[in-house]
C-alpha cells in the first residue's frame, strides 16, 4: 500500500516536471499513472476486479490523507494540462474539474477551469456559477474576472435574443 502510495507520489511529481517543461501530453500520462497506483487504494471506488481472499488492511488516516491529496492534484493538474492542449477537450476539463470540486469545493483553480470549460460549452449559467466563486476566492485574478466578463455579456446576450422573440411570440 505503501509502495502504491510513493509511486503515484513520484509520478505526480514527474507529471509536475513535465508541465513545467510545457511536456503536456507528457504530464497527463503521468498523472494518468499516479491515479492508476492509486485505484486500488480507493475505497471509495469499484475494484476492477473481486477481491479473491480476505481484503487488504484499512488505509490509516494519514495514508487516506495523501490519497486524497494526490487524486486530488492530479485532477487538478489534468484540467490544467488539458487547457494548453489542441484541441482542447472542454468536457474533460469541467470533468476533471468537478472531481477537485467534490473534495475541495472553494479550491479556486478547479472553480476558475470548470468556469472556463462551462464557457466554452456554452453552459453559461453553470460557468457565471463557476466564474464567481473563483473571483471570490481571487479577486485580483485578471484572467478569472476576464471569463466572468465574457459570460455576462454571453448571458445579456442570450437574455435579449430571448426578449425579441417573446415579444415577436406575444407582441
Amino acid at each position: 500500500m505503501e509502495r502504491r502510495l510513493r509511486a503515484a507520489r513520484q509520478y505526480k511529481e514527474e507529471g509536475n516536471q513535465r508541465y513545467r517543461e510545457g511536456r503536456y501530453r507528457d504530464a497527463v500520462s503521468r498523472y494518468h499513472r499516479a491515479l492508476l497506483q492509486l485505484r486500488g487504494l480507493d475505497p471509495s471506488l469499484p475494484a476492477p476486479l473481486p477481491p479473491l481472499g480476505a481484503r487488504g488492511p484499512a488505509l490509516s488516516p494519514e495514508q487516506q490523507q495523501a490519497l486524497d491529496a494526490t487524486q486530488t492534484d492530479c485532477y487538478n493538474n489534468l484540467a490544467a494540462c488539458l487547457l494548453q492542449m489542441e484541441p482542447v477537450n472542454y468536457d474533460r476539463v469541467r470533468e476533471y474539474s468537478q472531481k477537485v470540486l467534490e473534495r475541495q469545493p472553494c479550491n479556486a483553480k478547479a472553480l476558475y477551469r470548470a468556469g472556463v470549460a462551462s464557457f466554452h460549452l456554452q453552459d453559461y449559467d453553470q460557468a457565471r456559477h463557476y466564474l464567481q466563486a473563483a473571483t471570490d476566492r481571487q479577486p485580483k485574478d485578471a484572467n478569472v474576472r476576464r471569463y466572468l466578463q465574457w459570460t455576462e455579456s454571453e448571458l445579456s446576450s442570450y437574455h435579449q435574443k430571448e426578449k425579441q422573440l417573446y415579444m415577436g411570440m406575444f407582441g
